[in-house]
């Protein structure tokens, strides 16, 4: 089910497709930079849009945060530059930074021009919400906890409004066509015909890879596609020791696990052990509200050592919880809890990739041609840690970049010849998910939000063990299984801990490491 309003969408219906397209902009994926990056470029350009699923499915249309900008009275670009360095852990990009903070606040009004309904207050103004490590009230919200829905609501509704924007749905990319040192676009599946898009520019908006982890808030397409596939064509990858592990997911048998927001803590839930006892006070000054990767961390001690982890909101919102977190609300009723009125299993998942394909300012790859932007991206705005609800702003700012450097992006004047080469069929569905699944064990065992070298080293000789029994035509678990192996072997490598990137065998972080970053 999609939220409301998203059902009266007229689906995509094109004629049958040739083998070989041609487009000037390319864009693939659909969240928010993707379909931020296409409405932008419509504007200059003809652009064609693949998603692996449909328009609709994204992390973004989950997130429920916000986004982050500085819009309020007593808050600035500046003091929301130095919260997103403290948690980048020195390891930020400061111009990427620099350039987030300043542009963002424009972009967040934009959507709002745009007919994005965020949460105002009776003047009109911006009602501004505040999360673990920001200094100021500056989250925007829609509708309480379903601001990424209505951020995809609105870049969908301009997408479809756009005459030179066409979309291609279960449109699978397989590998980039390089020729000549450039990306030239893209081998893809599309519906399972094998489809040649070359393209003048090609934009991965392709998202994070959550489900190289047995317990994550993605959604079932995030599987790491767009940091193999760049890496397989040449780009230079960087950071991928960094995932941020979101503390509290609702402890359910489900996959992707339902998000309780960082926003509850807020507004004062606190964290119990099984035993009852309330156990982040004593862990960091900032108790609940301490970062990210700290209070995740503490929570899978919690559960490890008392069996189990639980938010208790009923003192600090009881019966206002309704009110207050709709979705939330909703999300746990359907699982038979009363938030307001019983404690809410909570456990850590893989959340957010903070490395990523490496670019520039404008979005612009090592690879000529190739631009990536959003989660898939490594601007540097994150560095080992990224600062609760920076993700959508990153993906609105950059898209926004990227979009107005593919103005000038010449034409291919010379498309490489086309190839001859066929879809891979998947000869065993069943062999394919069993692999899927053990790496998802091996890496939440292993790489996960506790790390040691015995433990990635066993796990790389795994993963290596798993990619040589994949079935043939199991395209999507190779994805998967490269880009685990991406993570371990970065995490192998930094001897030392950092924001989301924690070894218990180097605890801390170490002066040799400062500003130094794993590349491939």
């Amino acid at each position: 089910g999609y939220p409301a309003g998203w059902a009266e969408v007229p689906p995509c219906n094109f004629a049958p497709m040739p083998t070989r397209l041609r487009t000037r902009i390319l864009v693939i994926g659909s969240g928010v930079a993707g379909l931020h990056t296409a409405w932008r470029a419509s504007e200059h350009s003809d652009v064609l849009v693949l998603t692996k699923r449909s328009l609709f499915d994204s992390a973004t249309a989950y997130a429920q945060g916000g986004i982050a900008a500085a819009l309020g009275a007593g808050d600035s670009p500046e003091l929301h530059r130095q919260d997103t360095l403290a948690a980048g852990a020195a390891l930020c990009d400061r111009a990427a930074v620099e350039v987030l903070v300043e542009e963002g606040p424009a972009r967040v009004r934009e959507l709002l021009t745009a007919g994005a309904a965020f949460d105002l207050d009776p003047a009109g103004d911006f009602e501004l919400g505040k999360e673990a490590a920001h200094s100021r009230n500056r989250i925007v919200h829609a509708n309480g906890d379903q601001t990424g829905a209505e951020v995809a609501r609105t870049l969908i509704r301009k997408v479809q409004e756009s005459s030179r924007v066409r979309v291609l749905e279960l449109a699978r990319v397989l590998s980039l066509i390089v020729d000549d040192g450039r990306c030239c676009g893209v081998r893809a599946s599309v519906a399972g015909r094998a489809t040649e898009i070359v393209a003048d520019a090609t934009v991965l908006a392709t998202g994070g890879c959550g489900q190289v982890y047995r317990y994550t808030t993605n959604p079932d397409v995030a599987t790491g596609d767009g940091f193999a596939i760049a890496q397989r064509a040449g780009a230079r990858l960087a950071d991928m020791e960094f995932v941020q592990f979101h503390p509290t997911a609702l402890d359910t048998a489900e996959n992707p696990l339902a998000l309780v927001s960082e926003a509850v803590r807020g507004e004062g839930a606190t964290l119990v052990n099984a035993r009852g006892d309330r156990f982040m006070p004593r862990k960091h000054k900032l108790a609940e509200l301490a970062p990210r990767d700290v209070v995740a961390r503490e929570i899978f001690r919690e559960r490890q050592r008392t069996g189990g982890a639980f938010l208790d909101a009923r003192d600090a919102l009881g019966a206002r919880f309704a009110e207050r977190f709709p979705g939330i609300f909703a999300l746990c009723r359907a699982r038979g809890i009363d938030p307001g009125a019983e404690l809410i299993p909570v456990t850590p998942a893989a959340h957010y990739m903070m490395g990523g394909v490496v670019t520039d300012l404008a979005g612009r790859s090592t690879l000529p041609r190739l631009y990536a932007c959003g989660e898939v991206s490594r601007t540097g705005v994150h560095g080992a840690n990224r600062l609760a609800s920076n993700s959508l702003l990153e993906g609105l700012v950059f898209a926004e970049r990227v979009a107005r450097d593919l103005a000038e992006t010449p034409p291919l004047l010379d498309p490489p010849p086309e190839g001859d080469w066929e879809v891979p069929v998947l000869v065993d569905r069943g062999a394919a998910q069993v692999a899927a699944g053990r790496v998802r064990a091996l890496m939440w065992e292993h790489a996960g939000i506790d790390r040691t070298a015995k433990g990635l080293r066993s796990c790389l000789a795994q993963l290596d063990e798993i990619a040589a029994r994949l079935p043939a035509g199991a395209t999507e678990e190779a994805n998967l299984v490269d880009t685990a192996r991406l993570i371990a072997e970065a995490a192998l490598l930094r001897k030392e801990s950092r924001g989301g990137h924690y070894r218990s065998d180097f605890p801390k972080s170490r002066r040799t490491w400062v500003g130094k970053h794993i590349e491939w």
